[in-house]
């Protein structure tokens, strides 16, 4: 039996934070802000009408907030002195800035700057974390830095560096910690009253499975938001688009806001349409995924330099910019202006994402250092597991909330995923099988990562939970030499007995594995060509324990082109399976659905188109609702999509019996409707 369960259950909230601005919560859209005429070096000698052109370009196509630099070398030529000069020309830049309407975050250790690093004479090879001398010479930088500006209105924030884990080199996080510490400290002393991150690209363990000492919890006490910079490349282009959502989804650990603080492309890496495409892309997905500031890299190009370092050693370095270097807009800049005034348009810090009721389990095992456990190997194929789940869940039109196993798993959601894991630890193995027990469904995937360490599952409760025994013999794995050809036998929400599945397998000799299982009481749901065992449905309690032993997650992810593939269709099985309410859905896996709310009771919806082909989608949408566009007027049944276009509607409620809930955006309907079904 797969019949739908009842949606009752609990709504995790996903949070969408804002830095707080002097007047309130501020939704930054800016630039990485360098002259073209300078770059790096130019508070030497700045151009004053080329820099009034470059911010009066930057304004008129919405941009709110430059993010500044001091060039370290420059700006501090000794241990104890400051540059007169070159105050005085950031003194006129931010007057510039104040004039024409525009703010400005200033980063202070710029010792780092595309492709190079680049010391002031005096340091001298010295440690720039635990060398006390160093550090002190850093704070005191900082803090005459800040005394000299904190109170000009053009300064909303403060950075302390610019990709330290490049520049000061990865170290032990009680070091680095420290470092922080003293240097936000150094600019509250100085009279900084604005908020202060670190500058530092959020590359920790925390988001990437690699540990460079800067780590996103233990720095979240010092800092009023992190930032993300996000310049992975990807070998499929779904998971590139939505690379920078899936980051500053796991940014979200430390409980503060997140800004896109850098993300881009060169002109020389991507075409003019396609890096539009990238930046429409990105700009809207990483909204949905929690991010309120996006400060793109950067604002213009610089052929004008070319000869001048880092540009000469990086070519490609000269032309991130969102215009040319004769000051014309690229269409990536049209994407930013047409973003800001949709974001001016929803109020968006008045906003809220909708809750989800689907929870993805982020293993313990990323960011802790148990005793002889996972290393930095193992840990990154986590990362990967987990991004396309995220890529997965998206394509199902499900809205997930990440719930990290090192804070604990909310109890009474409706649907449970945890894909391709080798390792959750014994208490929440424990609190899993409580929770279906109690009415939740589950769905867990097999997987080993990609490594031969203590090479078997470290789970627990798989009869008790799952139904099923494995046959693993000690030390051997059960191969995957080829594509697997999965025939349902048996219904599984939408998906109906007889319905193929086709996964293709990739990765490392232990990623292509699967678990070998006999079913004890659990039914066996599907299996392959071989007549193994893959999908199982076990019903203990109130609930459901739906197993997966092939890593299809992990497959995928070691695959290039592979989106969309066969997971977001159990994903949206189990979905259907949990009763999980998703009150706007299309049938193609390639244009994702999601909302956010307005405090006044407003729904939001999201059409994120991931083809590059033209898309036409019926929307379908609860019993007594329906979307229109954001201008007003009658309600629309299907939606054109340009390439990887977006569009935003609002959903409303269409009948007098339904009552529109405004904390989920989600309607319900009195009476005989509500028996017949949520779809019209």
């Amino acid at each position: 039996m797969s019949e739908p369960r009842s949606g009752a259950g609990l709504f995790v909230d996903r949070p969408l934070r804002f830095v707080e601005g002097s007047e309130g919560p501020v939704a930054w859209t800016g630039v990485n802000f360098w002259s073209r005429h300078g770059g790096p070096l130019m508070w030497r000698g700045l151009d004053e009408a080329v820099l009034r052109s470059e911010l009066e370009t930057m304004r008129s196509y919405g941009i709110g907030v430059t993010r500044s630099f001091f060039y370290w070398p420059d700006t501090m030529p000794a241990p104890d002195r400051l540059d007169e000069d070159v105050l005085d020309r950031f003194a006129m830049f931010l007057d510039l800035h104040r004039e024409l309407g525009l703010t400005t975050i200033p980063t202070f250790v710029v010792g780092h700057m595309s492709g190079e690093n680049w010391d002031p004479a005096w340091r001298s090879g010295r440690d720039l974390y635990a060398d006390v001398w160093m550090v002190a010479r850093q704070a005191w930088y900082a803090r005459e830095l800040v005394s000299r500006f904190a109170d000009h209105p053009a300064i909303v924030g403060w950075l302390v560096s610019n990709e330290m884990p490049i520049y000061g080199g990865a170290a032990d996080s009680d070091v680095v910690t420290s470092w922080a510490e003293l240097m936000v400290d150094a600019i509250r002393a100085g009279g900084a009253r604005q908020p202060v991150s670190l500058g530092d690209g959020a590359w920790g363990i925390e988001t990437t499975g690699e540990d460079n000492g800067f780590s996103l919890r233990r720095t979240a006490g010092l800092v009023d938001f992190v930032g993300p910079h996000v310049y992975r490349m990807e070998n499929d282009v779904v998971r590139q688009h939505l690379k920078a959502a899936f980051v500053c989804e796991l940014a979200a650990v430390a409980g503060l806001p997140v800004v896109l603080e850098e993300f881009g492309v060169t002109s020389d890496f991507a075409s003019d349409l396609n890096a539009a495409h990238y930046y429409r892309q990105t700009l809207h997905t990483s909204l949905l995924a929690g991010a309120t500031g996006w400060i793109a890299w950067n604002n213009t190009d610089f052929d004008t330099i070319a000869d001048q370092d880092p540009y000469r050693h990086h070519p490609f370095e000269l032309h991130f910019g969102l215009t040319r270097a004769d000051g014309t807009p690229k269409p990536a800049l049209r994407e930013m202006r047409d973003f800001a005034a949709l974001l001016d348009r929803i109020e968006v810090t008045a906003c809220r994402r909708a809750p989800a009721q689907a929870v993805l389990v982020v293993p313990a095992y990323l960011e802790t250092g148990e005793p002889l456990t996972l290393s930095a190997a193992e840990r990154t194929p986590i990362v990967a597991a987990l991004e396309q789940a995220h890529v997965a869940a998206r394509e199902a039109d499900l809205p997930v909330a990440f719930a990290r196993e090192v804070d604990g798993i909310p109890g009474g959601a409706p649907l449970y995923l945890v894909p391709s894991t080798k390792a959750l630890t014994a208490p929440t193995w424990r609190l899993l099988g409580e929770q279906v027990r109690s009415g939740s469904t589950l769905y867990a995937s097999y997987g080993l990562g990609d490594s031969d360490f203590q090479r078997g599952p470290w789970w627990t409760g798989l009869e008790e939970i799952f139904g099923v025994r494995h046959d693993l013999v000690y030390g051997i794995t059960e191969p995957l030499e080829e594509d697997l050809v999965v025939t349902l036998e048996r219904d599984l929400g939408p998906l109906r007995a007889g319905d193929v599945l086709d996964i293709a397998v990739a990765g490392s000799e232990v990623t292509r594995t699967m678990l070998p299982v006999e079913t004890t009481t659990a039914d066996v749901v599907a299996r392959d060509q071989h007549g193994r065992i893959v999908l199982t449905r076990n019903s203990i309690g109130a609930g459901i324990a739906v197993l997966s032993t092939v890593p299809t997650e992990a497959l995928a992810a070691a695959r290039p082109r592979a989106n969309p593939e066969p997971t977001w269709r159990l994903y949206d099985a189990v979905a259907q399976v949990a009763g999980v309410d998703r009150p706007v859905r299309v049938e193609s896996p390639m244009v994702l659905v999601d909302r956010l709310v307005h405090r006044d009771g407003r729904c939001f919806v999201w059409l994120v188109s991931a083809s590059r082909d033209p898309q036409t989608v019926a929307v379908e949408t609860a019993v007594g609702t329906a979307v229109r566009p954001l201008a007003g007027g009658d309600p629309v049944t299907k939606v054109e999509l340009a390439p990887y276009d977006v569009q935003v509607l609002e959903l409303i409620a269409t009948t007098s019996s339904a009552r529109y809930d405004e904390n989920t955006g989600t309607a319900t309907v009195s009476g005989p409707a509500q028996e017949e079904g949520r779809r019209p």
